[in-house]
C-alpha cells in the first residue's frame, strides 16, 4: 500500500466482491430450494453464473427475485413452526410437579422402583 487511496480502493473493492459472494450464494440456494424449476434449468442457470457471473446475477435478482423472498419467508416459517413443535413435544414431557410424582407413584405401587426410588424422583420433581 503506498497511500490512504490504495488502501481505500483495496476496502471498495473487498467489500463488492463479498457482496457478490453472498448474493452468489444465495442465488444457489434459492436454485436448489425451489421444487418447481426443473433440474436442467438449473444447470443452466449455474452455467451462466459460471460464465457470466455479474449479468446472470442482475437478471436472476430481477427476474425471480419476488419467488426467491417468498422461498425464503416459506422455509423461515417451516423452520420456526419445527422448533416451536419440538419445544412443545419437550416441555410437554416433563409436564408438571404433580403429574412426575403421579407417575413416579403409579411406578411404586406396580412395584417397578422401590421406596429409596420414589423417595429420590419426588424430590427430583419438587426440586
Amino acid at each position: 500500500m503506498d497511500s490512504f487511496w490504495d488502501f481505500f480502493w483495496l476496502s471498495i473493492s473487498i467489500f463488492f466482491f463479498v457482496a457478490y459472494l453472498i448474493v452468489l450464494f444465495q442465488i444457489i440456494g434459492d436454485l436448489f430450494r425451489d421444487q418447481e424449476l426443473s433440474g436442467w434449468f438449473k444447470a443452466v442457470w449455474i452455467l451462466f453464473l459460471l460464465f457470466v457471473p455479474f449479468l446472470t446475477a442482475l437478471v436472476y435478482l430481477i427476474f425471480r427475485g419476488k419467488g426467491m423472498a417468498e422461498r425464503n419467508l416459506a422455509s423461515a416459517r417451516a423452520a420456526q413452526a419445527d422448533a416451536e413443535s419440538y419445544i412443545r413435544s419437550v416441555s410437554a414431557g416433563a409436564g408438571s410437579p404433580a403429574d412426575e410424582i403421579a407417575r413416579a407413584k403409579s411406578l411404586h405401587d406396580a412395584g417397578v422402583i422401590d421406596d429409596a426410588e420414589f423417595a429420590a424422583l419426588k424430590a427430583k420433581a419438587l426440586g
